[in-house]
């Protein structure tokens, strides 16, 4: 159980409009502030649009801490499962593990219609030198990594050594079944990137076994990039994407 109230603008949110949905999924240690941007802007095309908040996210990194990778993907298969009641069919979108998310969804499920992951998460270096370790109980943050001055990302300010053994686990079984994608997928990857190595996006380019993929390359925005400088380019060519699927 979560011990603490979800704090404002990290509740889930959702838009109703047509029978095209889409998912759209927020970050490790972040919240649903990350994406509302980008989902309201697909919901301005008419579409219906579920952003779910991640179990343990938009409350109290202690939270986070009692959280699991299971949990996380049963809450993005709730928000999948509540667009299939209404939708006729969906895409994903996501950022950093969100997109991990986008992409093991994907994996799963062979009858989303797209997916376009943001600065999605397979492999981290950094974080790959804490698996197995559970001191110290709490890191620095690794959330707000944004260009754009004066704008911050939504995110706990701790992240817990539990939960990093815990995005290790779900990024190792995504990994690991990436030729299992086969719809379409437009990739953005932020050029710097002070989280996620822009490398991660060419692996799953490559590893996805899609005939229509293709990268984006963010030029002007850091990890966060629906928060960043490219936001609208974002937006844009996510709607252009979807409108030519369906």
């Amino acid at each position: 159980m979560e011990k603490h109230n979800v704090l404002k603008d990290a509740e889930p949110f959702y838009f109703e409009g047509n029978q095209v949905g889409v998912l759209v999924l927020h970050g490790f240690t972040g919240s649903t502030q990350s994406m509302r941007f980008l989902g309201e802007e697909i919901a301005s095309e008419g579409y219906t649009v579920c952003g779910p908040r991640l179990k343990g996210h938009g409350t109290h990194y202690e939270d986070m801490e009692r959280s699991t990778y299971e949990e996380w993907i049963k809450s993005v298969e709730e928000g999948y499962n509540w667009l299939l009641e209404r939708c006729d069919q969906v895409f994903i979108t996501g950022l950093s593990m969100g997109g991990t998310l986008t992409l093991y969804l994907a994996e799963n499920h062979s009858e989303v219609k797209g997916i376009m992951p943001i600065n999605a998460a397979i492999h981290l270096p950094d974080l790959e030198q804490m698996r197995g370790k559970e001191e110290p109980r709490f890191l620095d943050a690794i959330g707000s990594d944004i260009k754009a001055p004066g704008v911050s990302e939504l995110a706990y300010e701790k992240t817990p050594t539990k939960s990093i053994q815990e995005i290790l686990k779900l990024m190792e079984v995504t990994k690991e079944n990436l030729s299992k994608i086969e719809m379409p997928a437009l990739i953005f990857r932020s050029s710097e990137d002070h989280v996620v190595p822009p490398e991660n996006s060419t692996t799953i380019h490559k590893g996805i076994s899609s005939e229509r993929k293709e990268i984006v390359d963010l030029k002007n925005s850091y990890h966060v990039a629906t928060l960043d400088n490219d936001k609208e380019l974002i937006a844009s060519r996510c709607k252009e994407f979807i409108k030519s699927l369906i």
